[in-house]
């Protein structure tokens, strides 16, 4: 990471408004921008002014529905989480899917589309509350149905085209720390299986469609899908087989794939997961126990996928 390119980012912020206030109403906040750039280039059609917990969440749901820039994908974040992720032939069937996944959590949530807002999705959006909507663009019908929810945020903003710098800066005391995006494609390839059972090809779309939400989940990470949509997810706990708690126990699972951000330190995890009729896994290996949870795969007629590549998100 050269020093000059460093230099350059830091210098190129620009305040672009004074927020009401930060995470909490004591808390004073601003927002800065490199002018051109990002969710700055969004045009918001209605609303309240963004908040700063609003920007956070929408940098969380447009950097996930970034992963399906092929086909119509929604995804819903909740306290920068994930909570619903779907894709689907048609955008209403993606929201309707993403919702699905967790209505509970869903509510009060940042929606990403990727595709036009259209009055099927507008409806739907107007069947509960939500903080802001963020697409492309919406059409005329769906402007006029959700008009009369005159608090909701629309934003209007070429999610898969957004123009972003390379790095992510994070302040922390006394300093900031740069470091490069973890935004590298997806590359099956790069995959492998280390157990005695081998995917079907349904097990590697899951897997796939897993691996590329589940970096996007603050770790430790547990994600489970199924068909094109999430199923559940544990995040940000303090053990994976917590996290793998959470996620199991949110919907039936059985038949699913199962990603985590990181190795599994013990075969607990994949044991657990196979109680619940999981058959395929997918995670990054490197543990020293690594052999554990692939033994634990054997014995249970389990696929396991290495990846090589940790996905954790502080």
């Amino acid at each position: 990471m050269k020093v000059e390119a460093i230099e350059l980012l830091l210098k190129g912020l620009k305040l672009k408004q004074s927020l009401r206030y930060g995470e909490n109403p004591h808390q004073e906040a601003s927002w800065c921008v490199y002018p051109g750039e990002g969710i700055s280039n969004a045009n918001q059609l209605q609303g309240k002014e963004l908040s700063y917990n609003n920007l956070i969440d929408l940098d969380a749901a447009i950097s996930t529905v970034q992963e399906f820039k092929e086909e119509p994908a929604a995804v819903v974040i909740k306290h920068t989480n994930p909570c619903g992720v779907a894709i689907a032939p048609d955008i209403y069937s993606a929201l309707i899917r993403a919702l699905d996944g967790d209505r509970v959590s869903c509510f009060g949530g940042i929606i990403a589309l990727n595709e036009t807002v259209n009055a099927e999705c507008a409806n739907e959006l107007t069947s509960a509350f939500y903080e802001c909507i963020v697409a492309p663009s919406f059409d005329d019908e769906a402007k006029k149905i959700l008009a009369t929810k005159k608090n909701l945020r629309l934003l209007e903003l070429d999610v898969n085209g957004i123009k972003v710098h390379p790095y992510n800066v994070r302040s922390i005391l006394g300093g900031v720390l740069v470091q490069d995006k973890d935004n590298d494609p997806i590359n099956v390839d790069d995959w492998k299986c280390v157990t005695e059972r081998q995917p079907t090809m349904q097990e590697i779309v899951d897997l796939t469609f897993a691996w590329k939400v589940c970096r996007h989940v603050r770790s430790n990470a547990i994600l489970i899908a199924r068909d094109g949509r999430t199923l559940g997810v544990g995040a940000g706990q303090m053990n994976r087989v917590g996290s793998a708690n959470i996620a199991l126990n949110s919907a039936d699972v059985n038949g699913a794939a199962l990603a985590s951000d990181g190795f599994f330190p013990f075969g607990d995890s994949v044991k657990l997961a196979n109680e619940y009729g999981i058959k395929a896994v997918i995670q990054p290996g490197g543990s020293i126990k690594d052999q554990e949870s692939i033994d634990a795969c054997n014995e249970l007629g389990m696929t396991m996928i290495l990846t090589g590549k940790r996905h954790f998100l502080h």
